[in-house]
């Protein structure tokens, strides 16, 4: 296999339940519950094991009224790895549910878009709305890392190594990055909440929470461009990721999925 092929996993963390209707700008006809579900990615490979992605821990959880399945640090064990022995973290974007935990990686370096940790830190911040998906103390992390040399900047599209690239695309949050990564299937995209679920890729619709409606649209463009297919993109927040890809082994069912792989449909 060549060097630049790599293995990818989603590790499912915490879920929450919420109307249909509060997925979706415009709402939604459909007066049900659905479930959202947390993850965090792992990519490995012949460079090194990259962790897209941090999750929140129990405390915030509490704070937001999410339940935590299982804390992102037992999620990482259950596939041999320990949080101080990587080197390399890539965050999407600065939103609570994305970039907390972060003293579960001591000796990382962060990987982010120029814009988001200039929009997470600068005037927007003085909106109250905009505020919303942003927990200070998470950015506040952020800012002493830049501070500790441990922050790698990327502005557009950049290549981490060979076969996986971050490519921006903001509309969710204005700084938001998608990772790219060649797998033995072809082309895999871990969207993040470029598309929070596979029904805002499909019919072209926009979660609430949004800095611009029209980059959001046009990032569905972009990430099924770089995807080989639309059975290559993977979604932000979809249960549906458990029931398509299979466990990473036994036991792991729901919890860590390998997304290399040809999903069940």
């Amino acid at each position: 296999m060549s060097d630049d092929v790599h293995e990818v996993y989603a590790v499912r963390y915490a879920s929450f339940q919420r109307k249909a209707a509060d997925n979706y700008i415009f709402g939604d006809p459909h007066d049900v519950l659905t479930d959202i579900a947390y993850y965090v990615w792992v990519v490995r490979g012949a460079y090194g094991t990259f962790v897209v992605d941090t999750g929140f821990d129990e405390k915030v959880g509490r704070e937001r009224g999410r339940v935590l399945s299982h804390p992102v640090g037992e999620g990482l064990r259950a596939l041999g790895l320990d949080g101080g022995q990587i080197d390399h973290v890539i965050l999407t974007h600065l939103h609570w549910d994305h970039s907390g935990n972060y003293d579960l990686f001591p000796n990382a370096r962060y990987h982010v878009q120029d814009i988001e940790m200039a929009y997470a830190t600068g005037r927007c911040m003085c909106h109250g709305m905009l505020r919303i998906p942003f927990g200070v103390e998470d950015v506040v992390a952020m800012v002493r890392k830049v501070f500790d040399g441990r922050v790698i900047f990327h502005d557009g599209v950049d290549e981490i190594v060979p076969g996986i690239t971050v490519h921006h695309i903001g509309g969710h949050s204005k700084g938001l990055q998608c990772v790219r990564v060649k797998t033995r299937r072809g082309y895999v995209v871990v969207s993040s909440d470029g598309t929070h679920l596979y029904s805002h890729l499909d019919e072209g619709r926009v979660f609430p929470i949004t800095y611009s409606v029209g980059d959001t649209l046009e990032g569905y463009r972009t990430i099924r461009r770089l995807a080989s297919s639309r059975h290559h993109v993977i979604p932000g927040h979809d249960p549906l990721v458990g029931a398509l890809y299979p466990a990473a082994a036994p036991g792991l069912e729901n919890w860590v999925m390998r997304l290399d792989v040809d999903p069940d449909v």
